[in-house]
């Protein structure tokens, strides 16, 4: 056995830990030697950049411009153990994939101030694994068990920015003093180390520190809410993906009777996997009373001829941009007359919020328009004693209505979350702004206040719009809302 890949070796790169009960528990100095000669030059040479990278590069500008003179560090993150030795799959931190068009593990974009009051950016990567000590082979992270890797030439043509190797990322930081603000919360190691610099430097207390690096935060998610014409673009193929998904789903809801909601989930998942990366985020295939359940994602109830089904559900793009959209359909493809009233009642608060959608319009008008209708019918039906202004002051329509009608859509479902409130919550849409308008209504099966025949219905009718100079678009205006449409979309798709 090479000292190199006998277990515990100290070497540059350590490689070879077995597994204690694994079955490879040594390697001869043969196997080592055949092993690393007989491999084929595969550099990949003359590529172009990707798709986004003009658009990255403006992305790393502007955030250069917020801070003249600080360093800025934005991690990719690490891999996640789901158990033992098997890890979640991988999703990199939206910041960093903004910034980069990487979304690779371990990587990490780091600002460097020069003298100019700009800023040397170099993102830091995992290289190639190494065939000089026998990682691509025998490390459980090398290439024949995990696939290939860009090299750092390879990287640096395709994102368009200056590459390094990530082994010497702590070096970096710690050769050179900088007031430094990270994005926090996607990679402990580099959380850690950066806490460690500001103490050496005693130039922060704790809480300086945090507003260092919530300034940052708060500095990228406003940068985000105004989309570019590709982000745009990014979002309406998963839209048109997810209206896919749906449509698969309908289609599939004879298995979906037979089994359980998992079927319906299942069917749209395929589709995420096929035209993107995932889904954007746990889909809820809610059946019946499970869907006066907000976020039901367990989705292993059944799916019984007579109930509703509602389907809250996205495609995530390879680019990390996804949709959200949300139909409630009845199972046997044709409402009772109690589904279709609730229905059309949010319907009718849809087609409102979607009108109160306009440029220069409050973030909250679409929220505030859905809800008075959805108010003035509660207190038509009897269920809420008016007047409406008194209802909608005391937020009386809220227990039935639990949620708000929409939120910003991008590369995170909530989108730009801890934006400035000012210009997100209380402030106007802009040309450019993606969000969704969902109002909903939900009657707990043990909700006493409501005549038994309504208990369990829950109904939600979520699209995704875009604001335009002149309005908005509804990108996913591919799937009926209406609930005559959603009748006759049904009756085209469903088996018989």
């Amino acid at each position: 056995m090479s000292e190199q890949q006998r277990p515990g070796a100290q070497t540059d790169a350590p490689v070879f830990s077995p597994r204690k009960n694994g079955q490879a528990q040594s390697v001869s100095d043969e196997l080592a030697a055949w092993m690393s000669t007989g491999w084929a030059d595969t550099e990949l040479r003359d590529l172009k950049p990707v798709e986004q990278a003009g658009h990255t590069a403006r992305r790393r500008a502007a955030l250069s411009a917020a801070f003249p003179g600080e360093r800025l560090v934005v991690p990719s993150g690490q891999l996640l153990t789901r158990s033992n030795d098997t890890e979640y799959p991988f999703r990199a931190a939206t910041a960093y994939a903004y910034l980069t068009g990487d979304t690779s593990d371990g990587g990490c974009l780091v600002f460097s101030p020069d003298s100019d009051g700009g800023h040397d950016v170099v993102l830091y990567l995992k290289p190639r694994s190494n065939r000089e000590n026998g990682e691509f082979w025998l490390g459980g992270y090398g290439e024949l068990w995990t696939g290939r890797r860009h090299s750092l030439d390879e990287a640096a043509a395709l994102l368009g920015v200056p590459t390094a190797d990530v082994t010497g990322l702590t070096e970096a930081l710690r050769s050179e003093a900088a007031t430094t603000r990270i994005v926090r919360g996607h990679d402990a190691a580099l959380d850690a180390l950066v806490d460690g610099l500001r103490a050496d430097a005693d130039e922060d207390s704790p809480a300086g520190s945090a507003r260092l690096d919530e300034e940052l935060a708060v500095t990228l998610d406003d940068h985000r809410l105004v989309k570019d014409e590709w982000e745009v673009a990014q979002l309406q193929l998963a839209v048109d993906a997810t209206v896919r998904g749906f449509e698969d789903v309908v289609r599939a809801l004879p298995q979906a009777k037979d089994t359980s909601e998992r079927f319906v989930e299942g069917t749209f998942f395929l589709r995420a996997r096929v035209e993107g990366n995932d889904v954007g985020y746990g889909t809820i295939a809610a059946s019946g009373a499970n869907a006066t359940t907000l976020h039901w994602t367990r989705n292993d109830g059944p799916v019984r001829e007579g109930d509703l089904l509602l389907l809250d559900a996205g495609v995530e793009t390879t680019t990390l941009y996804t949709a959200d959209v949300t139909r409630t359909m009845p199972v046997s493809g044709t409402f009772t007359d109690l589904q279709r009233k609730v229905y059309d009642l949010v319907f009718a608060a849809q087609e409102a919020g979607i009108a109160a959608v306009a440029p220069g319009r409050p973030f909250t008008a679409f929220h505030e328009a859905s809800q008075r209708v959805l108010a003035e019918g509660l207190v038509e039906w009897g269920l809420l004693e008016g007047p409406v202004e008194r209802v909608l002051e005391l937020g009386l329509q809220r227990r039935y209505t639990l949620h708000g009608t929409g939120h910003m859509l991008g590369m995170d479902v909530h989108d730009c979350a801890v934006s400035r409130q000012e210009v997100h919550l209380y402030g106007d849409l802009e040309p450019g702004m993606v969000l969704t308008v969902e109002p909903g209504l939900y009657f707990q099966p043990d909700d006493l206040t409501v005549p038994e025949e309504l208990r369990g219905i829950g109904v939600r009718i979520e699209d995704d719009v875009l604001v335009t100079e002149e309005g908005r678009t509804v990108m996913s205006a591919g799937l009926p809302r209406s609930s005559a449409d959603v009748e006759a979309w049904l009756a085209e798709r469903l088996p018989r």
